[in-house]
């Protein structure tokens, strides 16, 4: 795993654009700080620039590093969720700024996949995570579901014996206001 990690933090680096497993399903990555590599991932998926696409971070404490205040609420959700769950926060920062939306707000996901843990802590910096299909369509439940755009846009593929998810469905999301408003957006 570890040429793995090596060859995805190297391409990530130069602006490349991965496809991955997470712990949901199928995605296509990059550096979530590098605004040129951020727009290749909406071309990629013929996906409107406006529309927001999800960071992961390798570990809670990361999350102060890319949002001005972490409500305290959050804390409590990412420990006690049992399954993958997306919280869009208020006021972030150090990301690309064309993954926020027009509120400056971002979803984030602290990841729990052995290998995006490593990416991240290898790349140190957090990673895009949206799901592996062209905008409007279905999301791919494997690897064997990925439309051959996709597959022949990105620069390097995370080879699938690396897919160890049981999971088949894109995580839960939820949306934190500043003073820790709750608004479940996707179960």
């Amino acid at each position: 795993m570890d040429e793995v990690v090596k060859k995805v933090v190297e391409v990530l680096k130069s602006g490349g654009v991965i496809l991955y497993p997470t712990d949901t399903i199928w995605g296509i990555g990059c550096d979530a700080t590098n605004v040129e590599a951020v727009n290749r991932i909406y071309r990629i998926k013929q996906r409107d620039d406006s529309k927001s696409m999800i960071v992961l971070v390798d570990i809670p404490a990361r999350l102060n590093s890319y949002l001005k205040e972490v409500p305290e609420i959050a804390w409590d959700l990412i420990d006690l969720s049992e399954k993958p769950l997306t919280i869009i926060y208020p006021g972030a920062k150090n990301l690309a700024t064309n993954l926020l939306t027009s509120d400056g707000t971002v979803g984030i996901r602290v990841v729990k996949h052995d290998l995006c843990e490593r990416i991240i802590r290898a790349l140190k910096k957090p990673i895009v995570s949206t799901s592996a299909n062209i905008s409007g369509s279905n999301f791919p439940k494997n690897f064997e579901d990925i439309d051959d755009r996709i597959i022949h846009s990105v620069d390097f593929i995370v080879p699938s014996e690396h897919d160890f998810s049981t999971n088949t469905r894109p995580s839960s999301i939820i949306r934190l206001g500043v003073n820790g408003e709750i608004a479940v957006i996707r179960e």
